[in-house]
């Protein structure tokens, strides 16, 4: 299957927090979208392995993606090495993406950072002709996407890139909440609090989206960081 944008979280739920807008957005105008999962979120204080999957399939219906794999190449101790560049490696020649989201430069879980830089290599590795992979037998062509995209997390990150996505912003709210093992619940709740299942968090989320809207006059976007510097052809394609 070739898609137009491969989006990569460390987590389930790292792409719905932080760049689901954005891909709502462009699914809504035509573009095929699909996301990858680094590991199953099993070390989470909440929940587990199955029920974080679940909870993923349910967002993925909500989102409208063409599909949703996990790698589990293990939560809290993946490492940027050999096997899993690979590993995600297969994804991109895979899916041929034009372009890759991946977590953010820095942020509070280390887990993030990390796996945004295994992503961003990995997409740089893919288009060497030397690197063989496989698929179901079949060696793998190479390729690389043409940007790869960071997106903004827990942290402030300044943003490069400032997507407008007010009118996606409450269906990505009901993808974030299909998470309900993570996140705060009306319902009764004795499971272990953490940093992000308080209704405290759900306010940070909607005032981020705020606060970045803000710095282009719009009520709600997403911010992303770049690799590399963003090419134009016409300044009047630029808001």
């Amino acid at each position: 299957m070739k898609i137009d944008i491969l989006a990569f979280g460390a987590h389930p739920d790292d792409v719905e927090l932080s760049a689901s807008g954005t891909l709502l957005k462009h699914i809504d105008k035509g573009y095929k979208v699909g996301i990858v999962d680094l590991t199953q979120g099993e070390l989470g204080s909440r929940g587990t392995a199955q029920t974080r999957f679940t909870e993923a399939g349910v967002a993925s219906e909500l989102l409208g993606v063409e599909f949703r794999e996990n790698l589990n190449l293990g939560d809290g101790f993946f490492e940027v090495n050999q096997e899993n560049l690979l590993r995600v490696i297969e994804m991109i020649r895979k899916y041929r993406p034009e372009i890759v989201f991946c977590n953010a430069v820095s942020d509070r879980h280390p887990d993030h950072s990390r796996g945004g830089d295994l992503v961003a290599r990995a997409c740089f590795l893919s288009g060497l002709l030397k690197i063989k992979t496989f698929n179901k037998g079949k060696e793998q062509e190479h390729w690389r996407p043409k940007s790869v995209y960071r997106y903004v997390q827990d942290n402030w990150v300044t943003p490069d890139i400032v997507v407008d996505i007010s009118d996606y912003f409450e269906v990505k709210m009901s993808a974030v909440l299909a998470y309900k093992t993570q996140f705060y619940s009306s319902e009764e709740d004795n499971s272990v609090q953490t940093p992000i299942s308080s209704p405290e968090f759900l306010e940070f989320i909607k005032a981020k989206a705020s606060v970045l809207g803000r710095i282009i006059g719009v009520r709600y976007a997403e911010g992303f960081t770049v690799e590399r510097p963003v090419g134009v052809h016409d300044f009047f394609d630029l808001d």
